[in-house]
């Protein structure tokens, strides 16, 4: 008899009293503390970038910060990285990026790194099937990064909404949608959605590949995209009746599809004792965390009836 059917056999007579016994004892035996001592790390480069068709590149430069420490906005002020140089070569043609901030009220800042739009030469806009080698020298060491913002391969075909019951908001909407993959392996792609006056969002779950639908066309739900930095409830994946919606759908390549799908993995098994420890893919040398993507975008609104 192997040990995991006579485990289930003993269980399933033991009285309840005998578990309880044994349910003490375990408790008993985990009282001793244990001190891990975690090695101290030096804060690393954190680069959040991407560029889209018709769209100037956007970056934001910041160093990581400590796990267990305390998070406050003087603190996340305090790990922008200032003073960068930054250049994007695309072919023979290096453009060089500036440095610029805007407010986010009660006096804090915001700051990235884009075009400079005040010298019309060196206005940089993203274009479709075309690559773009990033260089980053911060503190005197030098970062580097390709991506590519694709062709638009899986299109949009028609957007609806249909409603939803078991809630007990009745003006809950599920947004549908139809699309079409082309066929061949190796189109990725990630979807935002924007609601009224809102800002994009990414679905909870924002990646996907082809290796399912490849080459066929799909009907399927759109989560709408949440706000990770509150907690949501299972509800908040619908729209509402009356909404004005637009679905943000880009093809993206493989290094930023990597990069997505190993954050979201870690960031949804947060809190979960049984998920497995996975690292974040980044595309950016040097040890730096984060990634530059390229993104082939497409919109399409609905209004979604009352």
């Amino acid at each position: 008899m192997s040990e995991p059917v006579a485990l289930v056999i003993v269980m399933k007579y033991m009285t309840s009293r005998s578990l309880l016994f044994l349910f003490i004892i375990f408790l008993v035996s985990c009282e001793k503390d244990i001190d891990i001592k975690l090695d101290e790390t030096k804060p690393r480069l954190v680069v959040d970038g991407s560029i889209e068709n018709d769209r100037p590149p956007y970056l934001v430069l910041s160093s990581s910060l400590d796990y267990f420490g305390e998070l406050s906005p003087d603190q996340l002020e305090a790990s922008f990285v200032h003073n960068a140089k930054i250049t994007i070569t695309v072919g023979t043609r290096v453009y060089n990026l500036r440095e610029d901030s805007s407010s986010l009220g009660n006096g804090f800042l915001y700051y990235f790194y884009t075009t400079d739009f005040s010298d019309p030469q060196n206005a940089l806009l993203g274009q479709l099937n075309t690559s773009y080698d990033l260089k980053i020298i911060s503190d005197g060491v030098t970062y580097t990064s390709t991506t590519k913002i694709p062709e638009i391969t899986r299109r949009i075909d028609s957007l609806w909404s249909e409603p939803v019951s078991g809630f007990d908001d009745t003006t809950l909407a599920r947004l549908m949608i139809k699309a079409t993959d082309r066929p061949g392996y190796g189109d990725y792609i990630r979807y935002f959605t924007k609601a009224n006056t809102d800002i994009f969002y990414p679905g909870y779950t924002s990646v996907f590949d082809d290796q399912v639908i490849d080459g066929k066309t799909y009907t399927i739900q759109v989560d709408r995209g949440l706000n990770k930095n509150v907690d949501n409830k299972d509800e908040d994946i619908y729209f509402h009746k009356g909404d004005i919606v637009t679905l943000k759908l880009c093809n993206i390549d493989r290094n930023t599809f990597e990069f997505w799908r190993t954050f979201e993995f870690n960031f949804q098994g947060i809190g979960n004792p049984f998920s497995s420890p996975t690292t974040v893919t980044s595309n950016i040398s040097n040890g730096a965390l984060g990634y530059f993507g390229g993104y082939a975008v497409q919109f399409k609104t609905i209004l979604i009836p009352r």
